[in-house]
């Protein structure tokens, strides 16, 4: 069997050499430009840095993990995404040092010992003959290269002169800088991204807290160095304290970066829009410099950052910086009624007991916010309906943001806090310190939900005379004595039965029916009716339980030492109205997901200022290389490289010339330059 050929060339070279000219190849380069072009499209169509359960709230958990695989919701500082500006910053490189020493030399030459045969072979060329002599003629057009720009050269032979001339030849240099800017601005990225942070866990040997400490108990292995070349930090800095370290997130756990200087904040003031949107925001700070032991006072703005030492401090936002919170606590299970006060601090965790007659529940309380002032839109709450269950409040979701809507109304202030129980589970929670006017009733607000990315849920809870929730959660609890329901079940049924038959059934039926709307609202009523007849069932039981109810308010106002409740014209209306609100509150009450309602009694609210602390050297750098890259794009594009060849020879008394002209771009502006020079140089030949 004929063997073919061995291509000794490819063998001689080896792998190494193949590997050079792989990295350095246009196409390995502009596949590189590729993925980072789609990676940048993926990174500014999907918001970044996110909580984690905003993304498998939007993809769900399977592909959530495939793309956290990738890091796409960090994905400028993913791993990826830094190897392949690394190998752009190899393959350009590469390419320039290979390139660039061919590119000045060519910048440099003349080409002046090309022939003058080979002047004929070229496209754009003219030729002449006349009687000047070879001498002037030589000036002739030594003096129009050098008013039109152009250097060039002289060789002389036996036979005749050649002037090689050119202009443009900065054209050349435009591929250095711009290709040199690619590096630059690389390296600037790089060294401004989260790399001399992963390089000082990966050989520095640095590793994230995951657990919750005080930054002086943090482990050296979890502090960055003071020195470190490149860091993104952030701070939350109270009124009237005073920090020097910065909270590198990396990661599932956070670095501690030290800063060359401490900063206390003396003020945060905010001003808001009539929205209850902020309107501007600032940092009054006072930074010390331990080496020197000097302080001055500065005023951190948005647009103004505090600029020392390297090191730059932005104003980000601002955040409750501990505020103490004074809570009443309403037990909602069981006959107790006996509110207990909480004492919390946001950002901290309480420990409670809630007492169900039955047994304790001891409930851990994390709590997380309070907003001093919520402004809503408070113009499309309506109606709602008898399963209520935990409805959607339309009037209030957030604060509002139209600044012309004159139904926004400042509702005060409110808590926010998270309770997880024995069994692990935990809901979130928004409570409105004063009441709300929805629907012509004033209502407290008690907004759940299961995490960040839900929506808040609204229980609406009647208020009292004394613009409190105690009445009803002293109906809740009377709900949950079974002497108590059974009276007003009597008291109910000797108004509303026609003969003596019929009240103990109406008695019997009044009871079983609010007893079960206690234990399991509607649904319960419902439960084994067919889906065809619940309508029906609805329209009895609804009127009897709320006329029942509105027994036992009375029973338990008598009981509790309240006056009784006025039922003529305008009070019976209003009384009837509270009870419908009472009505709809109870039947979320089941669904409710905690055994107990915190309501803000009063605060001391503390501010903190979040800063952004940054020391970005690669600022610079890229700021250098888009100057590289504006000189690099204005030298390709705008500086165009022309080169003429004038070959001049005697000829009896006079001279024959020829001459030939080129361009590395040959555009129809160069045919127009040639033209130009056409007839130029035959009015130098005349």
């Amino acid at each position: 069997m004929k063997q073919g050929p061995v291509n000794k060339s490819f063998s001689a070279r080896g792998l190494p050499a193949d590997l050079l000219d792989l990295l350095g190849s246009m196409r390995f380069a502009v596949s590189l430009l590729m993925f980072i072009c789609v990676a940048s499209i993926i990174g500014t169509v999907l918001e970044q840095n996110q909580a984690t359960n905003l993304y498998i709230d939007r993809f769900g958990p399977f592909w959530f993990e495939v793309f956290n695989k990738f890091s796409i919701w960090q994905i400028y500082n993913s791993w990826w995404f830094l190897l392949i500006m690394a190998f752009l910053v190899v393959s350009t490189t590469i390419c320039l040092l290979r390139n660039s020493p061919k590119f000045l030399r060519d910048a440099q030459s003349f080409r002046e010992y090309v022939r003058a045969s080979s002047l004929k072979s070229f496209h754009h060329r003219v030729e002449t003959v006349s009687n000047v002599p070879p001498a002037e003629s030589r000036a002739r057009v030594e003096g129009w290269l050098k008013g039109h720009g152009y250097r060039f050269r002289v060789r002389e032979d036996e036979t005749g002169v050649m002037l090689a001339a050119k202009k443009g030849g900065a054209n050349r240099l435009g591929y250095i800088f711009a290709h040199a800017a690619i590096v630059i601005i690389c390296l600037g990225g790089l060294l401004d991204s989260e790399l001399p942070v992963r390089l000082q866990m990966w050989l520095g040997g640095k590793t994230p807290i995951t657990e919750n400490m005080l930054i002086s108990q943090v482990p050296e292995s979890g502090r960055l160095s003071a020195a470190n070349p490149s860091f993104r930090a952030n701070m939350l800095v109270p009124e009237g304290a005073t920090t020097a370290t910065g909270i590198v997130a990396v990661d599932n756990g956070v670095l501690v970066q030290p800063l060359p200087f401490s900063l206390k904040l003396d003020k945060f003031v905010v001003d808001y829009y009539s929205t209850g949107m902020p309107s501007s925001f600032k940092s009054m700070v006072q930074v010390t410099d331990p080496d020197t032991g000097k302080s001055f006072e500065q005023t951190i703005e948005v647009n103004e950052p505090l600029r020392y030492k390297g090191v730059t401090v932005y104003q980000s936002s601002f955040d409750d910086g501990g505020s103490k919170l004074m809570l009443t606590g309403y037990p909602l299970v069981g006959a107790r009624n006996q509110p207990f006060e909480v004492n919390g601090v946001v950002g901290e965790d309480a420990a409670i007991t809630v007492d169900n007659d039955a047994s304790k529940m001891p409930l851990n309380v994390q709590f997380t916010g309070l907003r001093v002032i919520n402004v809503e839109d408070l113009s499309g709450g309506g109606a709602p309906q008898p399963k209520a269950m935990l409805e959607h409040v339309a009037a209030v979701t957030g604060s509002a943001a139209g600044a012309k809507n004159e139904n926004l109304r400042n509702v005060g202030p409110s808590v926010q806090y998270r309770i997880t129980g024995s069994d692990g589970q935990s809901h979130e929670f928004t409570n409105y310190m004063l009441p709300v006017m929805l629907d012509g009733s004033s209502v407290f607000l008690a907004g759940v939900r299961e995490n960040e990315g839900q929506p808040w849920r609204y229980v609406r809870i009647p208020a009292d005379a004394d613009s409190s929730i105690k009445e009803f959660m002293d109906l809740r609890a009377a709900l949950a004595v079974p002497a108590m329901v059974h009276q007003a079940a009597v008291r109910f049924a000797q108004k509303n039965a026609n003969t003596g038959i019929q009240q103990p059934l109406l008695e019997k039926a009044a009871q079983g029916a609010l007893e079960t709307f206690y234990r399991s609202g509607f649904d319960g009523i419902i439960k084994d009716v067919p889906e065809g007849q619940r309508e029906q069932v609805l329209g009895f039981a609804v009127p009897m339980i709320q006329l029942t109810l509105t027994e036992l308010r009375d029973i338990m106002r008598e009981q509790t030492g309240r006056p009784a409740v006025q039922h003529d014209a305008a009070a019976g209306r209003e009384a009837e109205a509270w009870v419908q609100m009472a009505l709809l509150g109870l039947a979320n009450l089941p669904d409710y997901p905690a055994p107990v309602l915190l309501s803000l009694k009063t605060f001391d609210q503390v501010e903190a200022s979040v800063f952004q602390v940054a020391r970005t050297p690669g600022k610079n750098t890229v700021y250098l290389g888009s100057l590289f890259l504006i000189i690099g794009v204005f030298s390709m594009f705008y500086i165009r490289d022309r080169r003429i060849w004038v070959w001049i020879k005697p000829k009896g008394k006079g001279t024959e010339m020829l001459a030939a002209m080129t361009s590395q771009r040959r555009t129809l502006d160069f045919n127009h330059e040639f033209d130009r020079f056409k007839e130029a140089f035959k009015r130098l030949s005349t």
